[in-house]
Order: C-alpha cells, then sequence, then structure tokens
C-alpha cells in the first residue's frame, strides 16, 4: 500500500498548545510536528517517529511548556501519512 503526505495548520493558543501537540503525538497517522509562532518562526521540530519513545518526549513537551509562556499564538504545522486512494 503506498502512502501520501499532506500538511494541515491548526491554530492555537499558547495555553493549549501542549495538550493539542500530545494528543497529535497519540495519533497513529502523524509523521512530523512542526511549532512556529505568529511570525513563521519554527520553534520545534519533532519528527513524531522518533518521539514515539517516552524519553524523548518529555523534555520536548517541557520546552514547549516554557516557550508556550512567551508567546500568545502559535501555528501547528501537522504532517500525515494517508494512504492513496486507488
Amino acid at each position: 500500500m503506498a502512502f501520501q503526505h499532506f500538511v494541515e495548520e491548526i491554530q492555537v493558543l499558547g495555553k493549549d498548545l501542549v495538550d493539542k501537540v500530545k494528543s497529535l503525538i497519540h495519533e497513529g497517522n502523524v509523521q512530523r510536528v512542526i511549532v512556529k509562532d505568529e511570525s513563521g518562526h519554527t520553534f520545534l521540530e519533532i519528527p513524531v517517529t522518533l518521539a514515539a519513545v517516552g524519553v524523548i518526549i518529555a523534555p520536548l513537551l517541557a520546552a514547549l511548556g516554557a516557550i508556550s509562556a512567551l508567546v500568545a499564538k502559535f501555528t501547528i504545522v501537522v504532517v500525515r501519512n494517508e494512504p492513496e486512494n486507488q
């Protein structure tokens, strides 16, 4: 079965950032999560295939918590794998 990538952008407030990233990481079809600020600067890029190990996730989420206190709005760019329709 072949897969294709598609990208979606989600706008969240700083207070909701960590919870939203946690829920995205637990989804099965997410390949990469990129967190950007209002100006488009990338704060954090998480390859979810590597972040599936709990040891890697905890420090990343702690960093996100600290960053979310500094910026009001974020854009989360989600790269997903979806099966190609044949």
